[in-house]
C-alpha cells in the first residue's frame, strides 16, 4: 500500500513514520508512506497556501490551487489513488471503514490547517472523515490515527492472532486479558482462564464482551 500525506507540517509525521510498528512495516515494504509538503505547490514567491476569506471573517483559509495541483500531480502518476480529506464534519470515522479502506492500494490524505480550507478543495476528494466531534489544529493527528488503524490490518504487519476477536468486531468491545502473576495485591486471574478447557474459555470471553458491551457502550449494542 502506498499513503500519501498531504500537509503544511511534515515534521509532525517524523515519530510516527520512524518508531515502532509503522516503521518495521515501512521497513518490510508493506507499506510507502511519503509526507508530501503542499507549500511547494504554491504559484506565489513565498510559498503562501492561505489567504483571507471572502466575505470576511477572521482566519486564514487554505486555498485550491496548491491541493488541486498536489492531487493533480499524484493522480497523473497513479489515477486510482483514493483522496481522503480530513475534517470536523466528516464522515464518522468506524473499523468497518478502516477495513474497506486496507483494500486500496494507494490513499492520499490531505490535512487542512489554519481557519479551514476553500469548499471547493471537497471536489477533489473520495471520501471525508473525522474522528470525533471536537476540533484540532489540523488534520496531521487525524491522518495518523487513521493510518495507524489501516497499517495495523495489513497482512504482515501484526500476527493474524492479534487481530482476532479485537474490540468493535461485531460492535464488541474486547474481553479483558490478564498475564503473571496469578495474584497481585489480591486481584486473582479468573479460574476459567487457568482451567486449559479452550471452549469455556471463549465462552466466558464473549460473556464478557457482551456485559463490558452493555456497560460502557451501551451505544454500540443498538
Amino acid at each position: 500500500m502506498t499513503i500519501d500525506i498531504l500537509t503544511l507540517f511534515p515534521g509532525m509525521f517524523d515519530g510516527f513514520v520512524h518508531e515502532s510498528i509503522i516503521k518495521r512495516a515501512c521497513e518490510r515494504g508493506i507499506v510507502d508512506i511519503n509526507i508530501i509538503d503542499f507549500r511547494k505547490y504554491s504559484k506565489l514567491s513565498n510559498n503562501q497556501v492561505d489567504d483571507t476569506p471572502y466575505g470576511g471573517g477572521g482566519g486564514m483559509v487554505l486555498m485550491v490551487e496548491p491541493i488541486y495541483d498536489a492531487i493533480m500531480d499524484i493522480k497523473e502518476k497513479d489515477s486510482s489513488a483514493f483522496v481522503i480529506l480530513m475534517t470536523p464534519d466528516g464522515k464518522p470515522y468506524k473499523q468497518k471503514i478502516a477495513l474497506d479502506l486496507k483494500l486500496k492500494k494507494h490513499l492520499v490524505f490531505i490535512c487542512g490547517h489554519y481557519e479551514g480550507f476553500d469548499e471547493r478543495i471537497r471536489t477533489l476528494c473520495d471520501l471525508e472523515l473525522s474522528i470525533g466531534d471536537y476540533i484540532l489544529t489540523g488534520g496531521e493527528l487525524p491522518a495518523m490515527v487513521i493510518s495507524d488503524s489501516i497499517i495495523r490490518l495489513l497482512d504482515g504487519v501484526i500476527t493474524n492472532t492479534s487481530l482476532d476477536s479485537e474490540s468493535f468486531d461485531n460492535n464488541l468491545l474486547d474481553y479483558p486479558t490478564y498475564t503473571k502473576p496469578r495474584e497481585f495485591k489480591g486481584m486473582k486471574v479468573p479460574e476459567i482462564l487457568l482451567s486449559g478447557d479452550h471452549a469455556k474459555i471463549a465462552e466466558w470471553r464473549y460473556e464478557q464482551q457482551v456485559e463490558k458491551t452493555k456497560r460502557r457502550r451501551p451505544d454500540l449494542m443498538k
